[in-house]
């Protein structure tokens, strides 16, 4: 092994316990790495035996990248279900929540707003329908709510 390169084993292994046998009879591909940014040692098992330790490293890397990737879009797009179920429909909310938010940091940036984009996009989705400015709705969200009483509306209690 080329320890310069962080590659520590490549093995072939067998599982051994009854219950994986039964699931995974095959043999899988045993890659140890050392990870000099963290100082950790990672494992990795596949059952890819063509293509390169190195290469094996490299995409389960990627593929944690994806999964933070999926966590920020859960944490901080706040997509609750999907319209849709198709990979078109999935992937058009996506960008969609993509785009408006990347459209309120550039309005936070440009405009030198103290509020955070949580906070940003909480108040747009409180006050969407007002009828106010932005400049309104973004220095003083609670003056532009109690302003826009609707007289017209009915109350089930006084």
């Amino acid at each position: 092994m080329d320890k310069s390169s962080g590659l520590r084993c490549d093995q072939t292994i067998a599982l051994t316990s009854s219950k994986s046998l039964k699931y995974y009879p095959a043999h899988l591909r045993r890659v140890k790495i050392f990870d000099s940014e963290n100082n950790k040692m990672l494992v990795f098992l596949t059952n890819d035996f063509t293509l390169s330790a190195l290469t094996i490293a490299q995409l389960y890397r990627c593929r944690w990248q994806l999964e933070l990737f999926f966590k920020w879009i859960k944490q901080t797009l706040r997509i609750k279900s999907f319209f849709g179920t198709s990979e078109n429909a999935v992937k058009t909310q996506i960008w969609i929540a993509i785009s408006v938010y990347v459209l309120v940091a550039i309005i936070k940036k440009r405009l030198d707003m103290k509020a955070s984009l949580y906070t940003i996009l909480q108040i747009f989705s409180v006050t969407i329908f007002e009828k106010a400015s932005f400049f309104q709705v973004v220095k003083n969200p609670e003056l532009v709510i109690s302003q826009n009483n609707h007289h017209n509306q009915l109350k089930l209690f006084d």
